[in-house]
């Protein structure tokens, strides 16, 4: 099975690594526009705080899916690995 073969995924794993991308894009966009424009109206730690605390947060989002994908992969083959132990 191909490592990077998303098709065979199961189609509730892949939903939610969709969504963990999804708030891996928002809270990256909400790290920048805090960066870009918090100057306006937050002191600067509490700047630096929320900027980090945001890219932070999506990091792991973005870092999630990859986890969820390749314990998925080990367990196919594991699976299968078992069925063809099974059959010889």
């Amino acid at each position: 099975m191909n490592p990077r073969d998303t098709e065979a995924i199961d189609p509730r794993l892949k939903k939610r690594m969709v969504m963990f991308y999804l708030a891996g894009i928002f809270n990256a966009v909400i790290g920048v526009y805090i960066l870009l424009e918090g100057r306006k109206f937050l002191p600067e730690g509490t700047i630096l705080l929320l900027v980090v605390f945001f890219f932070a947060f999506a990091a792991v989002d973005f870092y999630f899916p990859r986890v969820m994908k390749r314990k998925w992969l080990e367990h196919q083959a594991r699976l299968a690995a078992q069925k063809s132990k099974d059959e010889g």
